[in-house]
């Protein structure tokens, strides 16, 4: 029976599945921005918020906790001084999983996982297309 059972497997042995979280918890508070399955996604989201979360502590004690769970020092270091004092007034909810369709080879689930407030707009091609034809065109009848 799953009663009660808080965590997915991932498909992973539990060594592996903590060095997998640990990763892409340490990737994406580096990038404040990473695409990997919905599964995964939802996985890494209550651990990164626990991150911001101490990281809006700002205490020794804090960053000893985090130190213990990222990988990379300078990753702790941009959570402490830009993610942390971004998120000061907010109390909680720091990032969203938006889902982006299926993977073309298996057919998993892909989604982004991102932080709240980090605006990304992708650029048409057609309307870069045009505008290209209209400089082209305007340079003409000079």
């Amino acid at each position: 029976m799953r009663h009660r059972l808080a965590n997915k497997k991932l498909g992973r042995n539990s060594a592996q599945r903590k060095a997998l979280l640990r990763s892409l918890v340490t990737s994406f508070l580096e990038r404040e921005r990473i695409n990997t399955t919905l599964a995964k996604a939802k996985a890494v989201r209550p651990l990164a918020e626990k991150m911001i979360t101490l990281a809006k502590k700002n205490s020794l004690h804090a960053r000893r906790k985090v130190l213990r769970f990222v990988y990379k020092k300078d990753v702790v270091k941009k959570l402490f001084e830009d993610i942390g004092p971004r998120f000061t007034e907010r109390p909680g909810g720091y990032t969203r999983i938006i889902k982006t369709g299926q993977r073309a080879g298996d057919g998993a689930q892909q989604a982004i996982i991102e932080l709240v407030g980090t605006e990304y707009k992708k650029k048409s091609k057609k309307k870069e297309k045009l505008s290209e034809k209209a400089k082209a065109s305007s340079a003409r009848k000079k």
